[in-house]
């Protein structure tokens, strides 16, 4: 498990974050609905390499939940640059999955952050976007957040695993399923689902266009939550390069073929120096 001993307040949230390793500066931004501890099995990896700085997005994992908390994407690219600023970066590598991929984006385009290289994988980045479940949801929030816990417990679990080719391990169901119980992580479950909204990358959509460092597009070829023709439409407007189809992957690589990413990231970022 990775370690976030730090909190930073922004926006009246209350953000947790770690780093580890040493080198130039690389920050790893995770999607819905997980939390940092998707990259406890890359961040090690290249923590000979790049100092990693990890965080749990407002509203996720060990950071905030209250009632009536704005987590949507208009938060999270705010907070991003908030905490680029807390660490005195101006130009680390990111790596970036699904909301984090939208963040990381949103980031650039609106809050003008630069970046040394990015990898971004599985993206919410283009319409449309949406499952059944977050339609469902946003109708009828109030109703899914007051159910039984047993109930909840099952709705969550299946969930998770449909973000997986393989099926996940019960220690990785835990890891991702632990912020989500109890009386105040079931409301912020069903809360950033209830706030998901395609106008927040509709706004930065039109603005797409090859970036001015390194970019590479990865996509899970099984993802069953945002289809790979998608990874191949976002590469194309921001990378020239195609994107890299990973087989035996759905859209939670990090579980699926976590050593891909870190291939990509050491192949992004070049040898070590000397």
């Amino acid at each position: 498990m990775l370690d976030l001993p730090n909190t930073t307040v922004i926006d009246g949230n209350a953000i947790r974050w770690g780093r580890i390793g040493a080198g130039p500066p690389l920050v790893a931004i995770h999607g819905t609905p997980f939390s940092s501890q998707v990259w406890r099995r890359i961040a090690p990896q290249l923590a000979d390499r790049r100092t990693v700085y990890y965080f749990d997005l407002a509203g996720y994992g060990l950071s905030e939940m209250r009632d009536g908390q704005d987590v949507s994407l208009a938060v999270q690219n705010r907070l991003l640059a908030a905490l680029f600023a807390e660490w005195g970066l101006s130009r680390p590598d990111v790596l970036a999955h699904d909301f984090g991929g939208a963040t990381a984006l949103r980031g650039h385009y609106l809050n003008g952050l630069d970046y040394a290289s990015l990898t971004i994988f599985d993206a919410v980045a283009l319409a449309p976007w949406g499952s059944p479940l977050v339609r469902h949801v946003r109708a009828h929030a109030a109703a899914f957040s007051g159910m039984p816990d047993y109930m909840h417990r099952a709705v969550l679990r299946a969930y998770l695993q449909t973000a997986a080719h393989h099926p996940l391990s019960e220690e990785a169901m835990q890891i991702y399923s632990a912020p989500w119980l109890g009386p105040v992580g079931q409301p912020a479950f069903y809360r950033q689902i209830a706030q998901m909204d395609q106008r927040y990358t509709d706004e930065v959509e039109n603005l797409y266009g090859r970036m001015d460092f390194p970019v590479t597009v990865l996509w899970g070829e099984q993802d069953g939550w945002i289809p790979h023709a998608m990874g191949e439409r976002l590469a194309a407007r921001i990378s020239d390069r195609a994107a890299i189809l990973i087989p035996e992957a759905g859209h939670l690589v990090q579980e699926d073929r976590p050593e891909a990413i870190v291939a990509a990231v050491l192949k992004q970022i070049g040898p070590p120096p000397g």
